[in-house]
């Protein structure tokens, strides 16, 4: 029974381990928004995901194609549109020094992103637009920099360039895998051209008024960017940017994650084949050592199919037996991880499908059936004299 309840129990444990996972990954997606538009830069498979995301450097996205998108008035629906730069860097003030994300950000930061100031200000719009050194520090950011200490008005160093602090952030934590409190907003402009030596974007994002409404602007802007990046083919095939929704996001994570969890699901069903193997290695053993009793039972009329349904019988409520004990194993051992996941602060989702526990059961019984044929029909096909004969 070992086999199948190590078998049925990793699979389980893994099917529910990947709709947690799953389930944390779409949370976290979902919790930045479904009414965002998001545009990077490179031609992207539809079913895939963008170039950039390959870590493939492109620079056709440029700052003029963000306000272009603002304030053309050629694109529908738009509450927010901001274009963004990020970089990791060695950030110092003082004696103190500290490796962090900085975030050059234009446009309408909190329309898009979301968030709230703890103390001080945010840059204004021209501001953001020019190549002004002023920064906004995450609550992280300013504890490992500052301590106790006011950072409003004090000074820091990102690389060779000095920015003065206007403002703090209120703790916002993870959202969409982007810890928010260990970051520090600069203006765009002057992160690109002052600190990176950049003239692209690494992405645009757009907040729309209602998600019925993203499909209509999405639309709108693959039109004015072909327009602006000299584009006429207007199927897409010979874009050189990405447009995707909030919706189109969860979707693309729901087909990798869905084929994934089935491929880990497979791997850990070999498992039960091995299991099966071993079954049936017992039971031709086990017919052996009941020679005699196969033989008796033949002798006072037992039938062959009597005889393998016997045996049929036995190897199935092993190995049903067995995928009850790994459904119970793997549905603890989720539920135990999905605790101490929580504990870490992370949303998961205990995630155990009446489904996956069906044909956990289904597939444990059917093993101890297919693998117990051939011993169960080898002691139906004994000679009765030849088998009380034995030993």
């Amino acid at each position: 029974m070992l086999g199948i309840i190590i078998g049925v129990g990793a699979v389980i444990l893994i099917m529910s381990l990947g709709a947690g996972a799953q389930g944390l990954i779409l949370n976290q997606v979902k919790a930045m928004g479904t009414n965002k538009i998001g545009i990077l830069p490179g031609k992207a498979d539809a079913n895939g995901p963008p170039a950039s995301a390959m870590g493939i450097v492109i620079t056709t996205l440029k700052y003029e194609d963000a306000e272009a998108i603002k304030n053309s008035g050629q694109i529908p629906h738009v509450t927010g549109v901001v274009a963004y730069n990020n970089s990791t860097e060695n950030v110092s003030w003082r004696g103190n020094s500290y490796i962090t994300t900085i975030r050059g950000a234009a446009g309408d930061y909190f329309e898009v992103e979301g968030g709230e100031l703890a103390e001080g200000r945010f840059f204004s719009e021209t501001e953001g637009k020019s190549l002004t050194k002023l920064a906004i520090l995450g609550d992280d950011a300013r504890k490992e920099l500052f301590g106790d200490s006011d950072p409003i008005g004090q000074s820091i160093k990102i690389r060779k360039t000095v920015f003065e602090i206007i403002g703090v952030m209120k703790k916002r934590g993870t959202v969409a895998f982007q810890n928010y409190d260990d970051m520090i907003i600069v203006p765009n402009q002057t992160l690109r051209k002052n600190v990176l030596g950049l003239d692209y974007l690494n992405v645009i994002r757009v907040a729309i008024d209602s998600e019925e409404n993203i499909p209509e602007a999405s639309e709108a802007i693959k039109f004015l960017l072909r327009q602006r990046h000299d584009v006429s083919d207007q199927s897409g095939d010979s874009d050189d940017f990405d447009v995707r929704s909030s919706a189109e996001a969860v979707d693309l994570i729901k087909t990798f994650t869905n084929a994934l969890k089935l491929f880990l699901a497979a791997m850990a069903a070999m498992s039960l084949i091995v299991g099966g193997i071993g079954i049936m290695n017992i039971m031709l053993v086990r017919v052996n050592e009941r020679t005699r009793e196969i033989g008796l039972r033949k002798a006072v009329g037992a039938s062959n199919s009597k005889i393998t349904l016997q045996f049929l019988i036995e190897t199935a409520v092993i190995t049903l037996f067995g995928g009850a004990i790994g459904t119970a194993g793997g549905i603890f051992v989720s539920f135990i991880v999905s605790i101490i996941i929580k504990k870490l602060g992370y949303d998961w989702d205990f995630v155990v499908s009446p489904f996956s526990i069906m044909i956990a059961l289904i597939v444990s019984a059917s093993i101890g059936i297919i693998f117990g044929l051939y011993p169960a029909r080898k002691a139906a096909k004994m000679e009765p004299v030849e088998a009380l004969r034995y030993e």
